[in-house]
């Protein structure tokens, strides 16, 4: 049982430093398995079975749940909004992004921006990421925090 245990622990870590990394366009699955502490392959093997995607299938699906809130709630571009996940072609964030969703980028971006309320301005998005360390989309959802609670 202590295996299962162990190979948990490191599967967490390795979904964690995906959470924590998943805007670094250089992040690769040698960087998470090393995080893991892991080899490449059985990282894969595990954490496909663990959680029934592979850690690039993860890091896709983490980069364009962030893109989605920043298209959502942010005054930035849809390239702005793809470089600031993690991805590096606009073409593979658009396709990926309508793959999943259903639309692409720019009519999601469209059709929220006339149903929510003022957007958060883009460049004090990546200031204060710049400034605190803190990734775009983990910003905006503490701005929307800070909006609520104030309110």
């Amino acid at each position: 049982m202590r295996r299962r245990t162990d190979s948990a622990v490191h599967l967490r870590r390795a979904r964690d430093f995906i959470d924590r990394r998943f805007a670094d366009s250089e992040l690769r699955l040698d960087d998470i398995a090393a995080a893991a502490l892991m080899s490449r392959s059985h990282l894969v093997r595990e954490f496909a079975r663990q959680y029934g995607v592979t850690p690039g299938a993860y890091l896709s699906l983490r980069r364009l749940e962030r893109a989605q809130d920043l298209l959502r709630f942010a005054n930035l571009t849809v390239t702005e909004v793809c470089h600031n996940v993690g991805f590096t072609s606009i073409g593979s964030f658009s396709t990926a992004f309508a793959q999943r969703f259903g639309e692409t980028p720019s009519a999601f971006q469209r059709r929220w921006s006339a149903a929510t309320q003022p957007r958060i301005p883009g460049c004090e998005i990546l200031m204060r990421s710049a400034r605190d360390g803190v990734v775009g989309a983990d910003r905006v959802t503490q701005e929307k925090r800070e909006r609520a609670s104030a309110s």
